[in-house]
């Protein structure tokens, strides 16, 4: 027997022949909802703990969801919806309610996170990201639980150069504070479970975006974020140029050329190392679904690119795609030389939160999950610009998401999404 309630082959067995009941979080989020829409394309029992939309219940907003997924009936038929919420002792739950769910859960799932950046959303990161998780390994340690399944991130490392291993993290500085309460909710649930005798599995993705080969998405943040905020400044600078004479626009340098394309004299710092680690949604289910499936034993484990994508190539993807001209990376002394016009001022601003992994140094290693990723064929594809516009387009076309699903489904979604245009 191992450390965990069941042994090894018991696991295994449930697992290939879909006898496990998973209790997922998280399942109206962008990673959740992914996991949990193709842990029921293959035959798995799944709950899902949701909480209700402005106009819509939890069972509406996630029946939206699959919806949109295009999952059958049928593959539904082993779907449960339970309303709940993870910021409250007992999930929200009643006696009786908790006690069903308790009694049906043989492996928990924890999706659930807030993934704000923002210093002044402190309260309601710590308040999800560390009280949740709380509230949920009480959830795990109280009934008949023996795996929880705790998705982190690969930005646990937190401020630091070169290799990060698949080991306990011990980062003690950070870039934000969701890298600071996810380091923290790693430390809770390894203590929690061996305390408990539960097993434990830690999924670790660097920067997840749509579907590669589609370009589907219900989340537009990360590598969206910084080409949108670029699009906005050229589309109110257009706007003044065919509508008030272009006055604005001439002060700061924006002008439409000949050929169409429109000038824009942005200048985005460069260190000219490293680069941002992109993992498409559809690897990143791929790569959990087998990382479960062989390591019942648990561990740690990155799920991400073994390359990473430069700013200039962003840069140069975008200029094609949007006809720009005038974007460029540059190094920090040019700012010296001749400092941020507003325009950049402005840029900076925006994208802030993100400057940190444009040009990350941090590299992620794979030695636990590469082996069993690379024996399955599941290979991270490399961020090109045929996926670039795959997954731009999808975006405009879907408004930045606000036209992806009904104000039911979207109550669990980001303002930011929900007031898109």
């Amino acid at each position: 027997m191992s450390a965990m309630r069941l042994s090894r082959k018991e696991i295994e067995r449930r697992r290939a022949e879909r006898s496990v009941r998973f209790f997922l979080t998280g399942g109206t989020g962008f990673l959740g909802s992914h996991l949990a829409a193709e842990l029921l394309r293959r035959g798995f029992r799944v709950t899902l703990l949701a909480r209700p939309g402005a106009r819509g219940s939890a069972a509406d907003r996630v029946g939206e969801l699959l919806d949109w997924f295009g999952l059958s009936p049928g593959e539904r038929e082993k779907l449960k919806v339970v309303e709940g919420d993870i910021t409250r002792p007992d999930l929200g739950l009643e006696p009786a309610a908790l006690c069903e769910l308790l009694g049906g859960t043989d492996e928990v799932i924890h999706c659930a996170s807030s993934t704000s950046f923002a210093e002044r959303k402190r309260e309601e990161v710590e308040t999800t990201n560390v009280g949740g998780l709380a509230h949920i390994l009480d959830f795990a340690r109280a009934g008949g639980t023996y795996h929880f399944h705790h998705m982190s991130t690969a930005f646990v490392a937190g401020k630091t150069d070169g290799a990060c291993p698949e080991e306990p993290a011990t980062a003690r500085e950070f870039f934000n504070v969701y890298e600071e309460t996810k380091n923290a909710g790693e430390r809770m649930a390894a203590a929690a479970c061996r305390e408990a005798g539960l097993g434990l599995t830690i999924y670790r993705p660097s920067v997840v975006y749509g579907d590669s080969r589609t370009g589907r998405s219900l989340l537009f943040n990360a590598v969206y974020y910084p080409v949108r905020t670029a699009l906005f400044l050229k589309d109110i600078y257009e706007k003044d140029i065919r509508e008030r004479g272009g006055r604005k626009a001439a002060e700061i340098g924006v002008r439409i050329e000949a050929d169409g394309s429109t000038h824009i004299p942005l200048r985005l710092e460069s260190t000219g190392r490293g680069g941002i680690n992109l993992v498409p949604v559809d690897y990143f289910t791929d790569a959990f679904l087998a990382l479960m499936e062989e390591a019942p034993d648990g561990g740690i484990f990155h799920i991400v690119n073994r390359g990473t994508t430069r700013l200039e190539d962003l840069i140069d993807y975008s200029c094609r795609l949007f006809r720009l001209t005038g974007v460029r990376a540059c190094a920090r002394e040019e700012f010296e030389a001749k400092p941020r016009n507003t325009l950049e001022l402005l840029y900076d601003h925006y994208v802030e939160a993100y400057t940190p992994y444009m040009g990350d140094t941090r590299v992620f290693g794979t030695a636990r999950s590469g082996p069993i990723l690379n024996r399955r064929g599941i290979v991270c594809p490399e961020f090109t610009y045929e996926i670039f516009v795959r997954c731009m387009t999808f975006a405009i076309e879907s408004g930045w998401g606000s036209r992806l699903l009904s104000s039911a489904a979207q109550g669990s979604m980001p303002k930011s999404l929900r007031t898109a245009k």
